[in-house]
């Protein structure tokens, strides 16, 4: 009886250590509202709800030392530069470092995507961003569209704008 325990307490062990990296994907169906935000791009734009009315965004809460945000970051570069002209605005933001850092990972791994530093937004606050990444879609009408905890690759990214009216002609590869 005690030499089949120990077996099933590693089992275990092992699946709720690989459970905390997978992506979590939740879609609101009751289509929430998203709560009031305002951002600063590195470059000097501002976000707001009224200013992305009628616009689907992509919010990416990500740091520089997350081996899952660096794999992701091309991936979310193109969708960002695919669907731009369809009304997705992307916004990166960087959760706990300071400008200094992420300035300096910037010149090492440039990005296309709008930067947004912590210091400038409240919105990591608002979606309690605290693993990386976490991304979350907000609707043309303003509601919260989906959110997901963990990476997924661009399947996972696609799927998230489909859910906020973004469809793709995206065919996973088996």
């Amino acid at each position: 009886m005690f030499a089949l325990a120990r077996p099933i307490r590693v089992v275990l062990a092992v699946a709720l250590l690989f459970a905390g990296t997978l992506p979590s994907v939740a879609s609101d169906e009751d289509n929430e509202r998203a709560p009031n935000f305002r951002a600063r791009t590195m470059d000097g734009q501002s976000f707001n709800n009224a200013s992305v009315k009628g616009k689907v965004v992509l919010l990416q809460f990500w740091t520089t030392w997350c081996p899952v945000c660096k794999s992701e970051e091309h991936l979310l570069d193109a969708i960002d530069k695919e669907f731009a002209p369809r009304g997705l605005i992307v916004l990166a933001i960087d959760v706990g470092e300071g400008k200094k850092t992420v300035k300096k990972y910037l010149q090492e791994h440039p990005r296309t995507v709008r930067i947004v530093l912590n210091d400038d937004t409240n919105l990591a606050a608002m979606y309690a961003a605290d693993a990386y990444p976490v991304y979350v879609v907000i609707d043309r009408e303003g509601n919260i569209a989906a959110t997901q905890r963990g990476g997924g690759g661009e399947g996972a990214l696609r799927g998230l704008l489909a859910s906020a009216g973004l469809e793709t002609d995206y065919q996973s590869k088996p």
